[in-house]
């Protein structure tokens, strides 16, 4: 097979990420694996097979994205598709249920150390991997960027009453996602008349360690809309915030 684009998918060596990249990397796409921990990243590419290359990438470490650009600047050249996809729901336990998220996590308790943790990971990291591959970005002729956010930070969908998830809404993940708007926003404004695209997403409720395993779509379901507009091609569109299939999700 040939493999024409080129992809960076960061937290791919599992859940979603790995979703994704597996989906495109059968569609013809190198897939360059971003993951944290190395063997990880590797385990990852060797069971998606041709067209998938680990790259070691911590999206809360400065040096490792600096290292992982020049890595693909070296190695490939460019980069076509950034799919910016790695988030936490929790900086360290992952055995409260989802069902005690809220006392654990709302405005009145969460500790500060903790928002500013997942932050860290769901919204700086995004946007110091943008800055640091753009110039990779602006070398390809159909360059697109997947912010994969989630329909949980939604202000508009939170701030009706009638909004059945709004009880769990805090600065913590729902938060950080709400904060994920902004850079997608400001991100899709940038580039407006120069070429490349931009894209929110949101996947479905799906089971991965982000929500200790309780969601309720499986894999292949909940990654559809992130990989339904990874799949754009130049003449896709730019600006939107979707889910499946191709939803409006009011800002």
């Amino acid at each position: 097979m040939r493999h024409k684009r080129i992809a960076l998918i960061t937290g791919a060596n599992q859940g979603v990420g790995f979703q994704v990249a597996k989906e495109l990397a059968a569609d013809g796409v190198t897939m360059l694996i971003g993951a944290r921990d190395m063997a990880k990243g590797e385990a990852a590419a060797r069971e998606i097979g041709e067209g998938a290359i680990a790259v070691q990438l911590d999206v809360t470490d400065a040096s490792s994205i600096a290292a992982a650009a020049e890595r693909i600047r070296s190695e490939v050249g460019r980069l076509d598709l950034l799919v910016n996809n790695a988030a936490v729901s929790r900086s360290t336990r992952n055995d409260i249920a989802l069902e005690d998220y809220a006392s654990h996590y709302s405005v009145a308790v969460v500790p500060l150390d903790e928002v500013r943790a997942i932050w860290e990971t769901n919204v700086f990291g995004p946007l110091a991997v943008y800055q640091a591959v753009l110039p990779l970005l602006r070398l390809s002729s159909d360059a697109r960027v997947v912010n994969v956010g989630s329909g949980a930070g939604s202000l508009t969908l939170n701030a009706d009453s009638a909004f059945p998830y709004r009880k769990a809404y805090s600065p913590a993940y729902a938060g950080s996602k709400s904060a994920l708007e902004i850079i997608a926003l400001s991100m899709m404004i940038e580039h407006e008349e120069d070429g490349i695209k931009v894209n929110l997403v949101s996947p479905e409720f799906t089971s991965t360690a982000l929500n200790n395993y309780q969601g309720v779509a499986t894999l292949e379901d909940g990654s559809r809309e992130v990989v339904r507009v990874a799949k754009f091609g130049p003449d896709g569109p730019s600006g939107t915030y979707t889910r499946w299939d191709n939803q409006t999700i009011p800002w």
